[in-house]
């Protein structure tokens, strides 16, 4: 049976109206409808309607033959009609079937008046970016380059989706650019000037989709448009004008929130073609058209990716850095975005509140950010001043739980696309770090994690932080960008790699060159050597220790992320333990560069100067230039940040999106 076949009921003597909706079929029983004495019928039909006789214990459906041709009547033998033309008046069409008696003689016919009406809901299925007609597909979703299913996006890029509406107005009047970002559906109908009495066709979701998407419509496109509100938030159904003729009535639908824990990211639209009976009986639907769309992930992007924007905040004190932040950017050929004079609010989102993204669907990509949790309120203004209309905008509050170091965002990282245990990521996994699994340690916020996890398309990997200080990944590990078959090199930072850089320098006869050169100026530090370094027994315990916990995490990257030790380089470091037992860094972290492809912006580490060089710059640049790498040490990130700080916290960078299209992946 197709979707919107159904039974009519014939009656001798009479003659019945019906719609008969293109692309299904009527079925009416004529034995029930014969009059006494009946035992054998005849039919005759005008040529818009396809008449085909069915008994009962035959399978095989034949079409009426001409109208000749008389039928014995039996128990089960039935009519099916159908129309493949749409009317062009109501009851233009009929079915007449003639009764007739033992000896031939006609007793009585029983008649039905067939209106044919075409209604078609559609999207772009096959993921063109154009809206087919009736794709068989559409009211389903797969995934995979053979996968079919619409594509919808959040308009993030408005209003925060996640902030509640102020009462969504009827008339939001948008411009064509906010038209675009959403998907065109079109509901083409085709029948007579208008539809019988007792008829409607209503769009409506299902009361669950109605936080999730919005569906707009174009009122009269010849006197200035007006975009109407007719599907979504507190509006469940809508009841379309029916035009008559053939007719495509073109809607607009956006998605409203991405997938998260409670929500997998399908959401459905339907058409009906309602019918009553009778005047004051209730509308019974006779038919029903289904789209599905899915909305679009959110997708973070690796280091590999070409870098577009920089963002820096501009503060009283980080001038120098600024100008050097400035100089690397321009050699490496992006933009530098400086916000300025949000007071301290600002310095502190540019380092780990915000994560560049973005959503693409056939249609449309554009970047979006998500703001890590934070303490609500006005925060958010700068970051949505900044952003401006081609941006999205999304934050994630957890409502009960609270806030820990490892909510920020450098405790966010994604890998370049791999492949691992046989299976694809072609956009990259997530990592996140969070606690040893039997500690009650420090864990991102579940809210947070559940929103990356429905994500889907970057299966994230939960990696040990909880041993630093702060808790980030981007502590530890970090990715840059080669030209040769394997396209990137994983950098890790490695104290067993700086002991065994500094044993050397040792045995050359360089043990007492000085580290932190420059660094303290004007204060009384001790003189730091690399004897010194060596020889602090309670040092080297601790290293062994942040060696042990990045060795860990080394061994859930080989494995999910399927690399060898070759695609892996150690970056010498080193850390001390804190009162909290929790690691810093020694000296400043080389691991937390900023990346613009092949230019690095490396925190000068201020290591042992040997021959007018420090060890640690040379040893970084012998393991990166030979890939092509572009090393830039940055000297002023210091001193921005008075502690050990790294360059990463002070910036951002946006990236281009993937060329890959998120809905080939197979999750």
């Amino acid at each position: 049976e197709m979707p919107g076949d159904r039974t009519l009921r014939l009656q001798h003597g009479n003659r019945i109206e019906a719609l008969c909706l293109l692309g299904t079929h009527i079925s009416a029983d004529v034995y029930g409808a014969a009059p006494a004495g009946a035992v054998s019928f005849g039919v005759k039909h005008t040529e818009g309607v396809s008449v085909e006789v069915a008994c009962r214990g035959q399978a095989e459906v034949g079409p009426a033959p001409s109208s000749g041709t008389r039928w014995p009547l039996d128990e089960g033998t039935v009519l099916r009609f159908s129309m493949s033309r749409a009317s062009t008046e109501v009851n233009d069409n009929k079915v007449t079937v003639s009764f007739y008696a033992e000896g031939g003689q006609p007793i009585n016919q029983a008649g039905v008046f067939l209106t044919g009406i075409g209604i078609s809901l559609d999207v772009d299925a096959d993921r063109d970016g154009v809206v087919e007609k009736n794709n068989p597909n559409k009211a389903s979703w797969t995934w995979g380059p053979e996968g079919h299913g619409a594509i919808l996006l959040v308009s993030c890029d408005k209003e925060s989706p996640f902030t509640p509406a102020s009462d969504c107005d009827d008339e939001r009047v948008f411009s064509k650019e906010d038209l675009l970002d959403m998907s065109r559906m079109v509901l083409r109908t085709e029948g007579p000037q208008s539809l019988p009495r007792g008829y409607e066709i209503v769009l409506y979701i299902p009361f669950s989709d109605a936080d999730k998407v919005g569906v707009f419509y174009v009122q009269n496109p010849f006197f200035g448009q007006r975009y109407v509100h007719v599907l979504g938030r507190r509006k469940l159904y809508h009841t379309v004008q029916y035009t008559g003729g053939a007719a495509e009535l073109d809607f607009f639908v956006e998605g409203l929130r991405f997938p998260d824990d409670t929500f997998p990211g399908l959401v459905s639209i339907h058409v009906s073609l309602l019918e009553t009976l009778a005047e004051g009986i209730p509308h019974t639907p006779i038919f029903t058209d289904t789209v599905v769309f899915r909305v679009a992930p959110w997708i973070m992007t690796p280091n590999t990716l070409a870098p577009v924007n920089v963002f820096v905040c501009s503060m009283k004190d980080n001038y120098l850095f600024v100008k050097e932040i400035k100089n690397l950017v321009n050699k490496a050929g992006c933009e530098l975005k400086v916000c300025f004079g949000y007071i301290n609010r600002g310095d502190r989102w540019m380092q780990d509140e915000i994560e560049f993204g973005y959503t693409h669907a056939p249609h449309k990509s554009f970047p979006v950010v998500v703001d890590s949790p934070r303490d609500g309120g006005l925060e958010q203004f700068p970051i949505k001043e900044l952003l401006g209309p081609d941006f999205g905008y999304v934050t994630r509050e957890p409502l009960f739980e609270s806030i820990a170091s490892l909510d920020s965002f450098g405790n966010l990282e994604v890998s370049p696309p791999v492949t691992a245990a046989g299976k694809e990521y072609p956009l990259g996994r997530i990592l996140i770090g969070s606690s040893f699994p039997t500690s009650a340690g420090r864990r991102m916020t579940r809210m947070v994690r559940d929103f990356l996890y429905a994500q889907q398309v970057q299966a994230p990997v939960e990696l040990y932080s909880d041993w630093l200080s702060v808790g980030h990944v981007n502590e530890f590990v970090t990715f840059v960008p080669t030209s040769d078959t394997k396209q990137f090199r994983m950098l890790m930072a490695s104290p067993a790699a700086c002991y065994k850089l500094f044993r050397e320098k040792q045995k050359e006869g360089q043990g007492e060159a000085t580290m932190f050169k420059g660094r303290y100026s004007g204060t009384d530090t001790k003189r730091v050597t690399i004897n010194k370094v060596l020889s602090n027994d309670i040092l080297v315990q601790q290293n062994q220790y942040v060696q042990c916990c990045i060795d860990w995490n080394r061994d859930i990257l080989k494995k999910e992320l399927g690399l060898m030790e070759e695609d892996i380089i150690d970056l010498p470091a080193l850390f001390k333990l804190d009162k909290q037992g929790k690691a810093v860094p020694y000296f400043p972290n080389m691991v937390t560069m900023i990346v613009l492809a092949k230019d690095l912006g490396i925190p000068k580490p201020f290591g042992p100067v040997v021959g007018g060089e420090c060890c640690l710059e040379r040893r970084t640049r012998s393991l990166l230039e030979p890939l092509g790498l572009r090393c830039h040490f940055l000297e002023d990130v210091a001193s921005y940040h008075g502690s050990l700080g790294e360059v990463r916290c002070g910036t951002n960078v946006q990236r281009q999106p993937f060329a890959f299209k998120w809905w080939h992946v197979t999750p």
